[in-house]
C-alpha cells in the first residue's frame, strides 16, 4: 500500500485521492471503536468511551413522538451535528462506526451530536398500535424544528443516508436558517424510481422486506462477496427492528415525493427558485445502488469512494470522517484541526471547483441543477472528489 503512515495531500481545486482501504467487520455494526491503524480486539485500549452512551430522550411534535439520543454540548455559537439514518436501520446501526472512528472523535470534541431515530426504528421500540398512521416524509421532516427547539438547538449540520437525507433535504428546504450544512449520503431526490427499481432487481422482484432493503444498501457484488457483512445486516434488519415499524417507514420513504429543486439564475430568479441556501456535500459508493441517482443531483461538490458500496459511513469511516472535517473547515469551524494530507489524483475540467466551492459560507446558495431532480446521468456537470483505493 502507498500510505502506511497515512500521510495525504489536499488540493481543494482537484478530486482527492485517498489510498488505503478501511475494511470492517461484521461484527462492528457500527458499535466499535474504527482506528487507522488499531485492530477491533484493542479497542479498549483507546479509551474512547462507546459512541452507544448519550442522553436519551422522546419527544412529543405534532406527528407525533421523536426518540433521540443528544451526545455532548452545545460548543458556543456552533451548529449541532444532526443525524438521520435510513430504511432498516437506526441511528446506531448507520453512523457508530462513523462517529467511533478515530478521526471523527476530533469532530466531536468541536460539535454536539444529535442522532434522531425515526418512529418505531430505535432499539426495543414498541410496535405500533393497529391503524397507527405512519408520518409521510414530508410529515417527519416536519417533526424536526419542533425537536430542535425543545432541546435549545440553534442550528445544525445534517449528515443523512438514503431517506435521513431526503428528510434533511426537506428540513433545509422548509427551515433555511435552522441548517448551516448538509452532508447527504446516498440522496435520492426521486419519487420512487431510480434506487428503488435497483433495489428491487437486486432482490429478484421479492415481496420479502428483507431482501428488498438489503438490495437497497448493498450493491450485487457486495451481497455476494461480503458475506460476513451481509449477514450481520440481514440479522439486525429482521430481528432488531420490529417487523410492522419497519414496514410503515419503508413505504412512507417508497411513497415520498419528488425533491423540487432549482438552479438559481443571478439577477432574475435567486430570491424566489426553490433551492437549498447551505452548502452541502453529496456522498455516494462507486457501487453503490444509489449511484446513478445521487450523479444525477451532482452540482457542485460530491464525494465518490471506490471500494465501497452503499453504506460508506460503515465500510469507509475513516474518508467520509476525512471529507466531513474539510467540509465544515470550509464553513469556518475547526481551523485548527488536524487534516492527513491528500493527493490530488485529476482535475475534471479547468473550470471544475472541486470540493472548494461546496464549503461556502451559509450565506453562500449551493443549489442543484434545474430539473436536478431525475435527470439524466449523462446531462450531469458532476464536480467529483473520488476517494480511491
Amino acid at each position: 500500500m502507498a500510505d502506511n503512515n497515512n500521510e495525504y495531500f489536499i488540493d481543494p481545486l482537484g478530486e482527492i485521492q485517498l489510498d488505503s482501504c478501511q475494511t470492517v467487520s461484521a461484527l462492528l455494526l457500527g458499535f466499535g471503536v474504527l482506528s487507522k491503524d488499531t485492530s477491533a480486539s484493542s479497542q479498549e485500549e483507546l479509551g474512547i468511551e462507546p459512541l452507544t452512551l448519550g442522553f436519551e430522550h422522546d419527544v412529543e411534535t405534532t406527528h407525533g413522538v421523536l426518540h433521540v439520543t443528544m451526545r455532548g454540548v452545545a460548543k458556543g455559537n456552533r451548529p449541532t451535528i444532526l443525524t438521520y439514518h435510513d430504511i432498516g436501520l437506526n441511528h446506531k446501526s448507520c453512523f457508530n462506526s462513523l462517529f467511533n472512528y478515530e478521526d471523527m472523535q476530533e469532530v466531536t470534541q468541536h460539535f454536539s451530536v444529535l442522532h434522531v431515530d425515526a418512529p418505531g426504528q430505535q432499539e426495543n421500540a414498541p410496535v405500533f398500535p393497529t391503524g397507527y398512521q405512519y408520518p409521510t416524509m414530508d410529515e417527519l421532516a416536519e417533526m424536526l424544528p419542533s425537536v430542535l427547539t425543545q432541546l435549545q438547538v440553534k442550528s445544525v449540520i445534517g449528515i443523512g443516508v438514503g431517506a435521513g437525507a431526503c428528510i434533511l433535504t426537506k428540513l433545509a428546504l422548509n427551515e433555511p436558517s435552522l441548517v448551516e450544512g448538509l452532508v447527504l449520503i446516498n440522496v435520492d431526490p426521486c419519487a420512487k424510481g431510480w434506487m428503488d427499481w435497483a433495489a428491487s432487481k437486486l432482490s429478484g422482484w421479492t415481496s420479502n422486506l428483507v431482501d428488498i432493503l438489503m438490495g437497497h444498501h448493498f450493491s450485487t457484488d457486495e451481497l455476494t462477496e461480503n458475506k460476513e457483512i451481509i449477514q450481520t445486516y440481514r440479522l439486525h434488519i429482521s430481528q432488531d427492528i420490529p417487523q410492522e415499524n419497519l414496514a410503515m417507514f419503508y413505504n412512507s420513504y417508497d411513497s415520498r415525493t419528488e425533491l423540487q429543486m432549482e438552479r438559481p439564475i443571478p439577477g432574475l430568479n435567486e430570491n424566489t427558485v426553490v433551492t437549498l441556501r447551505c452548502p452541502a456535500l453529496l456522498v455516494v459508493g462507486d457501487t453503490s445502488p444509489a449511484v446513478d441517482a445521487v450523479v444525477s443531483v451532482c452540482s457542485v461538490s460530491m464525494t465518490t469512494m471506490a471500494d465501497c458500496g452503499g453504506l460508506p459511513q460503515v465500510v469507509q469511516p475513516g474518508k467520509l470522517a476525512e471529507a466531513f472535517k474539510y467540509f465544515v473547515q470550509g464553513m469556518g469551524y475547526m481551523p485548527t484541526a488536524g487534516m492527513t494530507r491528500l493527493v490530488r489524483s485529476r482535475t475534471h475540467s479547468a473550470s471544475s471547483v472541486g470540493s472548494a466551492d461546496g464549503v461556502r459560507s451559509r450565506g453562500t446558495t449551493n443549489a442543484l441543477p434545474q430539473g436536478a431532480g431525475c435527470t439524466s446521468p449523462e446531462h450531469t456537470a458532476a464536480h467529483t472528489i473520488e476517494m480511491t483505493a
